[in-house]
């Protein structure tokens, strides 16, 4: 009996079974439904490609190319002909102003000083004996006139002892000149024979000699070159060529980072000094020459050496930027995103308006300048509001249209750069007229300020963003800044961390 009784639960064990059929259904329902809600929301998100914005740095360089040279290079020639007799200077030697660094023979020279000084003798002993036939003239015509008065001789004899006179006169004077015209060669001859002796006309280093002992040098019309001297190899520069799609950049105090290939482990430093107006073009390349002076105290750099620079344009530290992919993307129903926009109170803090009232916050404003500013701003608010195209969308810098994209909401052609001009000059002029009051009570300084932050701000590219929020693109405008070329520099309605749509998936 007691065995009998030990099977009875089997039956439960049954029971429980016929429920997990039901239970691994309804699982498999509950995961199909978590993965049918998260795939449609990941589809959302993923029909587009975006990025996010970040603050952070952009900075923007020009590279280009050159050579460098000391500061001051002289070119030592000879102003005479003659054989070299001497060369006391070579390569790399350290010269001070005057030392003699080369002689010229001087004997022909001196020759010819020694047949002056003996012209010389010639005519000063020809003058003494002028001298001596004028006195005795003189002293003949006052004895002829003195009997003359007396009617003691004829008036002949008389005008005969005159002439004899003044031709004696004459002799003197011209033997006179001779002196003068010997003494003046002979002291150009002193003065080659002083050439003869090549001197160094600065302190610095030999960088070339081209004579050699014995050698003639023969000076013509030009001079020959004997020394080449670099005045001062402490302080040196870079000739660079950049390019002329990028040389409106460059001003004269920006910082230049270079490298030559003798040192490629290490990076110098130099500062633009100059941007020189003769442009070269080479197969119809136009290029500007800019000079960077560099410090070169430790005497690293060499001339001639090869360089690549980089001038550095723009260093903008702590800004919004985002990918620069997010300003080539242009979707198709750009129209209708710019419909669903939010009105325009809600995107108030971008638009020509709103930079110029944070520009006029940064101003050390009176009251009075302050009602006057903001009497002019509503004005312009309420203008914008009222006419079909807002000038606070301003005007692409760089081909854009009035009204954010290119070409407008619609993604129109691009405006070509004359028709740009004209709008920003258009929008200046009625900015001007608009905040004329404002001005008027603006001392220079400040003035001089808000011409340039307005000229800064009309011509400023600008452009529009789609920001992503739930799935849904938002248009943005924005104003871009600088470029780096893969990130670009933006101020508008957008925060860090905002996603930007740089481009659309294709569909699976």
């Amino acid at each position: 009996m007691s065995t009998r009784a030990k099977p009875k639960p089997a039956p439960r064990r049954r029971g429980l079974t016929r429920f997990v059929p039901i239970a691994v259904v309804a699982a498999a329902i509950a995961a199909g439904l978590w993965w049918w809600t998260g795939r449609g929301s990941e589809g959302a998100e993923s029909a587009y490609r975006t990025a996010l914005v970040e603050r952070g740095a952009i900075r923007v360089a020009i590279s280009a190319t050159g050579t460098l040279s000391a500061t001051s290079t002289v070119t030592v020639g000879s102003q005479i002909s003659g054989q070299i007799t001497e060369v006391l200077a070579d390569f790399n030697d350290k010269v001070v102003k005057g030392q003699v660094i080369a002689r010229i023979d001087p004997s022909s020279y001196q020759a010819q000083i020694e047949q002056g000084s003996a012209q010389i003798a010639s005519a000063r002993a020809s003058l003494a004996q002028a001298q001596a036939t004028l006195e005795n003239a003189e002293l003949d015509y006052r004895r002829k006139a003195d009997l003359g008065t007396q009617r003691l001789v004829a008036q002949s004899d008389i005008d005969l002892a005159k002439a004899a006179l003044d031709q004696a006169r004459a002799q003197v004077a011209s033997m006179q000149a001779q002196i003068r015209q010997q003494t003046a060669a002979t002291q150009t001859t002193r003065v080659n024979l002083d050439r003869t002796v090549i001197r160094s006309p600065v302190d610095g280093v030999v960088l070339l000699r081209s004579i050699e002992p014995g050698q003639t040098v023969a000076a013509s019309m030009t001079a020959p070159e004997l020394f080449q001297i670099a005045e001062d190899l402490a302080k040196m520069r870079i000739e660079l060529s950049v390019d002329e799609s990028d040389i409106g950049q460059v001003r004269a105090g920006q910082a230049v980072n270079f490298t030559a290939d003798a040192f490629p482990d290490r990076q110098f430093r130099g500062v633009v000094e100059q941007v020189r107006l003769s442009a070269t073009t080479t197969n119809n390349v136009v290029t500007y020459p800019v000079v960077v002076t560099v410090d070169n105290s430790d005497g690293t750099l060499l001339p001639g050496l090869t360089v690549n620079a980089e001038i550095e344009v723009s260093n903008r530290r702590n800004v919004l930027k985002v990918s620069s992919a997010a300003t080539r993307y242009k979707p198709a129903d750009a129209a209708d995103i710019a419909m669903a926009a939010p009105p325009s109170g809600a995107a108030r803090g971008v638009g020509l308006a709103a930079d110029l009232e944070a520009a006029a916050a940064a101003m050390d404003l009176t009251a009075p300048q302050r009602a006057a500013f903001d009497t002019a701003l509503a004005a312009v608010r309420e203008r914008q509001q009222a006419g079909p195209q807002r000038p606070a969308q301003g005007a692409r810098g760089a081909g854009g249209a009035p009204g954010g994209g290119p070409g407008g909401p619609g993604g129109a052609r691009a405006l070509d750069p004359s028709m740009q001009a004209q709008i920003r000059q258009r929008m200046t002029e009625r900015f001007q007229q608009d905040f004329a009051g404002f001005t008027a009570q603006l001392d220079d300084a400040q003035r001089a300020q808000w011409n340039r932050t307005l000229a800064a701000l009309v011509g400023a590219t600008r452009t529009t963003l789609y920001r992503l929020v739930d799935g849904r693109r938002e248009a943005v405008p924005v104003r871009i800044g600088a470029s780096d070329g893969s990130s670009v520099e933006i101020s508008g309605n957008l925060a860090e961390g905002d996603a930007i749509v740089v481009g659309e998936r294709a569909p699976r």
